[in-house]
């Protein structure tokens, strides 16, 4: 070892160096492409898993496991039948408003599903949900808690008003996308070579708030 030429170690210390930097400054932009792509959801599976590494490592996992599923807009007949649905669901909301939770939190997984989602527990639809909308997510979640809080007998009227507002958010993201014939074509005749759907976008349906 001592007859290693000094210019040796240096050179073999500007590598190790060169090696930490390149790795600091590609965890850097892997962190940072996560929290442009999750959000407040990055900072909760964190605060969740209780260790960075093993956070980013879950929220990748989320990634890769949902580019594998075959997500799709819904036919305007499905949105039409959905948003009808959903309009008797918030008139129940006048009469009964636990009633209207318990109907939109049941409801909310069969549009999922129609979109091609995995029926996993709430958790699990959560976490696909996360990925490529997670505002509206986010609102699945609050609205789930506060769903959770009425079956305990804990929520209030206004608890369930604001948890049919979050469902809502959600209702509203996941029928926004609307295939056309085109669309359903290409469909039927074999794979969709375009990268996005021809989609429209119908009416919110919070044009009728709930009371």
């Amino acid at each position: 070892m001592q007859g290693i030429n000094p210019l040796v170690w240096m050179i073999v210390a500007v590598v190790v160096i060169a090696l930490l930097v390149i790795w600091y400054m590609m965890a850097r932009r892997r962190t940072a492409n996560l929290r442009n792509r999750f959000g407040d959801e990055y900072d909760r599976t964190v605060d969740h898993v209780g260790h960075t590494g093993k956070a980013e490592a879950a929220l990748e996992e989320r990634e890769r496991r949902v580019a594998q599923l075959d997500i799709r807009p819904l036919t305007a007949a499905e949105r039409d039948t959905f948003s009808h649905e959903w309009h008797d669901i918030k008139a129940v909301f006048v009469e009964s408003p636990a009633e209207a939770v318990l109907h939109a939190d049941r409801m909310l997984p069969k549009v999922m599903k129609a979109k091609g989602f995995p029926m996993g527990d709430f958790d699990r639809r959560y976490e696909d949900l996360t990925v490529d909308h997670g505002e509206v997510a986010r609102h699945y979640r609050a609205g789930r808690d506060l769903a959770e809080r009425q079956n305990r007998g804990e929520a209030s009227t206004e608890d369930l008003r604001q948890a049919m507002i979050h469902y809502e958010a959600l209702f509203d993201e996941l029928v926004a996308d609307v295939a056309d014939d085109r669309d359903l074509d290409r469909r039927d005749d074999g794979p969709v070579t375009s990268s996005r759907p021809v989609s429209s976008r119908p009416v919110s349906s919070r044009a009728q708030p709930v009371d």
